[in-house]
């Protein structure tokens, strides 16, 4: 059970905007950070800084060892078979960019078919647009449907035999939507189509294991999750990893450089090129071990009744309307919404006036916003440290933002 003692383990928090105690609500763009992921990277900093692998010397080594460490730490967290598996990079983006740039580029031709959905993230668009144009292939989008769920049967109508690719997001950014990915990857792989899950929003909140997901390819970000920013991981089956040429070349990626040829390290260093994220890497170890200490069913379980509380709060509020699944059992710790006849901004600014932090905006998603015919949207995003009090908070933030812009309008 995840009690209120917790937020006291964030200092960020301790903190008042605006002359009120602040109530952070955007924790799907970023969360706050705990002491014990503060005090990793400090420590790293203060006695241990150095460049891994390279030296031979005491800092390299405790260093080394640290940074390898959280590696096996992700390849636990997510049930990788192997830590070669492992590919740290600076996040999701970055993770599902080597996979269009590097797997994409070789395994995807003309005539072939790339395929997404409505929901996605511009992080899972713009890769796949850029592959398409480089190579022909058709781009293929699968529709939601209207309370912003996935029907496995327009992805089976969706995924053909020419399709080479599926990429999906396991949670929605903007509509908290779970979407059914083991049976997604299912059908892509009898079609012979490799799995790309944006996992994004789901690793911070969820209990992945990609073997039992049967996916090839997992992308995520530490900053969402507790960890340092600029900190994200890119699993892949060992077998395709293998068959991948990296797409950053230099330092720390190879085995041996010639004049006019080279070769790569083996899995995973050949695509992690340059100086790695170390710190970031540490930070990240840490805030595994914080979140299974927690437990991530029972942080699925705190952010889905916080979801179904919040909708409760809401609906009561003449005027707003709530994007995404009614069913808290097929949402995340995520609600979105508008306020009629009010810019998103305009109650975000409100919102934040009393110390309330939500996001406003298309979210990166675009497409998605035109799909539910809105320019943008306000977005609460719920995590372990939030509580029904937090909520409250919000419920009684849009009132007054409703009864000003009321005023303001007439």
């Amino acid at each position: 059970m995840i009690t209120k003692d917790i937020k006291k383990r964030f200092p960020i928090l301790n903190q008042q905007v605006n002359g009120h105690p602040l109530v952070y609500l955007d924790s799907g763009a970023t969360s706050q950070k705990p002491d014990v992921v503060i005090e990793a990277v400090k420590r790293y900093y203060e006695n241990d800084n150095s460049n891994v692998h390279r030296g031979v010397h005491t800092l390299g080594n405790r260093a080394t060892d640290e940074y390898e460490g959280a590696r096996q730490k992700v390849a636990d967290f997510i049930n990788a078979s192997s830590v070669q598996e492992v590919i740290f990079t600076r996040g999701t983006t970055t993770s599902i960019n080597t996979v269009a740039q590097s797997y994409g580029r070789a395994n995807v031709s003309e005539g072939d078919e790339i395929v997404i959905t409505m929901m996605e993230h511009h992080s899972n668009i713009i890769p796949w647009q850029q592959l398409a144009k480089e190579t022909g292939a058709t781009l293929k989008y699968i529709d939601l449907e209207d309370d912003g769920t996935l029907s496995l049967d327009k992805v089976e109508e969706t995924i053909t035999e020419k399709t080479k690719i599926v990429s999906v997001m396991y949670v929605s950014n903007v509509l908290g939507t779970k979407n059914p990915i083991k049976e997604i990857a299912e059908i892509a792989h009898r079609h012979g189509a490799v799995m790309v899950i944006d996992g994004a929003q789901a690793a911070p909140h969820l209990k992945v294991d990609v073997q039992d997901l049967d996916c090839d390819f997992f992308a995520f970000s530490g900053h969402k999750m507790c960890a340092p920013t600029g900190i994200g991981v890119l699993y892949g089956k060992k077998a395709l990893l293998e068959d991948m040429e990296p797409v950053e070349f230099g330092g720390e990626m190879i085995d041996f450089v010639g004049l006019y040829e080279s070769t790569w390290k083996e899995l995973p260093w050949k695509f992690e090129g340059g100086t790695p994220i170390i710190a970031g890497a540490i930070g990240l170890g840490a805030a595994i071990d914080f979140l299974q200490e927690i437990g991530l069913d029972n942080i699925d379980r705190h952010e889905k009744h916080l979801a179904a509380y919040a909708m409760e709060k809401m609906s009561e509020i003449d005027g707003l309307t709530i994007y995404g699944p009614a069913d808290p059992d097929l949402r995340a710790g995520i609600v979105t919404f508008n306020l009629d006849g009010v810019h998103p901004h305009d109650v975000a600014t409100v919102l934040d006036m009393n110390g309330i932090a939500v996001r406003a905006g298309h979210h990166c998603a675009q497409p998605l916003m035109k799909r539910l015919g809105a320019t943008a949207t306000a977005r609460a995003s719920f995590y372990v440290y939030n509580t029904e009090e937090d909520v409250d908070r919000l419920a009684d933030g849009l009132r007054i933002a409703k009864e000003y812009f009321s005023d303001v309008i007439h």
